[in-house]
């Protein structure tokens, strides 16, 4: 009797696991697949030394898994053949038809984005990825298989590509699993990237975890059979579970409320799955009748879903011996689209390939939408992000119509959730009855009435604290288009007064030679070029030079704008900072941010001031930057040695010794100390201290260093660079 090799076992396995969730399914094709994707691997390594192979058998897999189509398996097993073989997109429909082509395709084009590229070609990756999750979901489900695997299997790669696949799927993949209410993928998605992300960090907390584990299990156990009898006394049927947070969950809850591991008192939950919403809620007044509830801890998603489409009861009960319990509540149909998503209500007709009538990808059609009135690719990456991962809030219009919201959103937020035209003539908002800031923080249950202005027009201090993309989106369209209309005014009478200074007659400079100097500066109209002569990107010197040399002397032109105070900032920043195409400007790093060498960076043309150099990350870039057309390319020096002034604070606990370890730090890296102040947080009763520092550093690199060699000291909670 031959054995079965590792291969053959696997696909056994898989077409078992189909076979029990969809009995129907055509089998033959899953077959016909491994044996295709068996001929064109053949010879194939993975980086572990294993058979290729094994890759697309494991992707396929976890799609039978999770109760998905014979369509997304055959996918699976072939999703990786068109890239890496010399299989075409046309071989494939021809054996698998045209819907197996198209995903495979779809997953194919996905491979190649990179995420982490310039950022006009990063823009367009996430418009390619968008448009494929809406043609068809499973291109995406297919793609979040084969990354999970990848992450599964990460060990083997080399350090730097391990951190750029980690990176990529803490910021992209895994806040697309949570967006189509994957809960599980997306938990073990996160873990995995926080593993190779920062692995001191990992390693203690799970250490911290497992040293606790056998009590926290034996806790858990005890609580969970309490429960159990206690719903069965009250005739609540149900099973419930127990289980200890995840590594990145807690790592995230260390960070957000900056405490020690020891100070997490929820790291214990309870999960009860009943039979119906009604017993959902009796088993909810169950607990709270043998627990007293925490306060601010209880969450109704079974009343009101998340836009991902989870329900659950969440409610935080102070348990035996003090120890703090999250419990949720919910039924078994509920659990399952909790666990899996979009994937566990799998409803394909025949023919059907737009899943049109899903709540969990209308944002993703909005977004579509949206980018095609976004010129600015960096508007459209951050608009991704602020959309992937939100936060909820759940508010009301007076009429009783429930608007979901980004956590910490305003009443602008609100007006434009309802209409585009609210939020234009907004002028005011109701909460509860009551007159608030138009900046107010609203909260769950608030009901929100607008007051409106017709012809008001939004205001730009309104970028400041807007939460939402598509606010954020049109307040900019409308200031933009009031800015450059402005621009456009203040250009052609720059360029009159220049010309009158200079003796040039504009009337006799011909419109088509204006064009032509548009065009060198890469525009395309003269109202271009006046309103990049408005904002100050070049001087109206340069412009009649170029357009009128008969009629102007060859003189080295004068500063476009006026020397700041400090001459010592300006000769700094210049020779560390070098602007594409303008030479005669100042530069300044903007304050805001204090960006360095290392740091990913913009220039942004102020008026009368030269151009703020700030870093990408930076919250105003996104918030106050509106105008794409005053954004311009600069780089930093490649010959500049210079050291920039950085603010850390350490939060730490207080104790002896601590502030002798960290100036150690600072003198094994060589690294300078501007100023040092350390004190003791009273307020917070959790024997906190604070150390703030200035010190100069090169570069990121040498940034992050020293804040990693820091954080390894025995009882530093957190370290962050401060720009304030």
């Amino acid at each position: 009797m031959t054995s079965l090799t590792p291969l053959d076992e696997q696909l056994n396995r898989l077409i078992a696991t189909v076979q029990d969730a969809r009995p129907k399914d055509d089998i033959s094709a899953i077959t016909r697949a491994y044996l295709y994707a068996a001929q064109y691997h053949s010879g194939q390594i993975r980086a572990s030394g294993e058979p290729y192979l094994m890759h697309p058998l494991a992707v396929a897999q976890i799609l039978a898994d999770m109760r998905m189509d014979a369509v997304s398996i055959v996918t699976g097993l072939l999703h990786d053949i068109v890239e890496d073989t010399t299989v075409s997109i046309a071989d494939v429909q021809k054996g698998f038809g045209q819907e197996v082509a198209n995903c495979v395709d779809g997953v194919t084009k996905l491979s190649k984005i990179d995420f982490f590229s310039a950022e006009d070609r990063q823009a367009e990756s996430y418009r390619k990825m968008l448009l494929a999750m809406v043609d068809d979901i499973r291109v995406i489900i297919v793609k979040l298989a084969d990354r999970l695997h990848n992450m599964r299997t990460l060990g083997v790669l080399s350090p730097e590509r391990r951190e750029r696949i980690a990176k990529e799927t803490l910021e992209i993949y895994a806040p697309i699993a949570h967006r189509l209410g994957m809960g599980k993928v997306r938990g073990e998605l996160e873990d995995l990237a926080f593993r190779y992300l920062d692995p001191q960090a990992y390693a203690e907390i799970s250490q911290a975890i497992d040293s606790q584990r056998a009590a926290n299990e034996e806790y858990l156990e005890r609580m969970r059979r309490t429960v159990e009898d206690e719903l069965r006394r009250q005739g609540v049927p149900a099973r419930v579970d127990g289980r200890v947070k995840r590594a990145f969950s807690v790592y995230q809850k260390l960070k957000r409320q900056k405490i020690s591991l020891e100070q997490v008192y929820d790291l214990f939950a309870l999960r009860i799955i009943t039979d119906s919403v009604k017993n959902c809620y009796g088993a909810l007044g169950v607990m709270h009748n043998e627990w007293r509830p925490v306060p601010g801890r209880i969450k109704d998603f079974i009343a009101i879903p998340r836009p991902n489409l989870y329900q659950s009861l969440h409610t935080s009960v102070v348990g035996p011996e003090g120890k703090h319990v999250e419990i949720q509540i919910r039924t078994e149909e509920m659990h399952r689209i909790a666990e899996e998503g979009i994937a566990a209500h799998w409803k394909y007709k025949e023919g059907q390939r737009h899943a049109q009538d899903d709540q969990r990808i209308a944002w993703l059609r909005q977004l579509v939408e949206w980018q095609q009135d976004m010129r600015d690719p960096g508007d459209f990456s951050s608009t991704l992000k602020l959309d992937l991962y939100p936060e909820e809030v759940y508010c009301f219009t007076p009429k009783g119509r429930v608007i979901t919201l980004p956590s910490g959103a305003s009443p602008v937020d609100f007006a434009y959730a309802v209409h585009s035209q609210v939020g234009n003539n907004c002028v005011g908002a109701k909460v509860n009855g009551r007159i608030v800031q138009l900046k107010y923080a609203l909260h769950n249950g608030d009901v929100v009435d607008i007051l409106t202005q017709s012809g008001h027009v939004p205001s730009k201090d309104w970028l400041g604290w807007v939460k939402t993309s598509r606010a954020r989106n049109k307040i900019k369209h409308v200031i933009n288009a009031n800015e450059r209309e402005r621009a456009i005014e203040i250009g052609q009478k720059y360029l009159e007064r220049e010309a009158r200074r200079l003796g040039v007659q504009l009337s006799r400079i011909q419109k088509t030679e204006l064009e032509r100097v548009a065009g060198e500066y890469g525009l395309s109209k003269i109202e271009d070029l006046y309103a990049n002569l408005g904002y100050g990107k070049f001087s109206a010197r340069q412009v009649l030079q170029k357009s009128a040399p008969e009629q102007i002397s060859e003189e080295p032109p004068p500063p476009t704008v006026v020397e700041p105070p400090s001459q010592a900032s300006r000769r700094d920043d210049d020779s560390v900072i070098k602007v594409h195409g303008v030479d005669d400007i100042m530069i300044y790093r903007a304050k805001c941010c204090n960006p360095i060498r290392g740091d990913t960076i913009v220039g942004y043309v102020t008026r009368g001031k030269g151009i703020a150099v700030h870093s990408r990350a930076c919250t105003n870039v996104t918030n106050l930057m509106y105008d794409s057309e005053r954004k311009i390319e600069v780089e930093w020096e490649r010959t500049a040695s210079d050291t920039f002034p950085v603010r850390i604070v350490v939060q730490t606990d207080d104790r002896p010794g601590l502030l002798h370890q960290l100036t150690t730090v600072l003198a094994n890296e060589n690294t300078n100390v501007r100023s040092l102040e350390a004190k003791t947080d009273f307020s917070s009763g959790n024997d906190a201290a604070f150390v703030e520092m200035t010190v100069d550093v090169r570069d990121k690199k040498q940034l992050e260093k020293l804040c990693g060699a820091m954080r390894r000291i025995s009882g530093v909670r957190d370290v962050e660079r401060s720009n304030q």
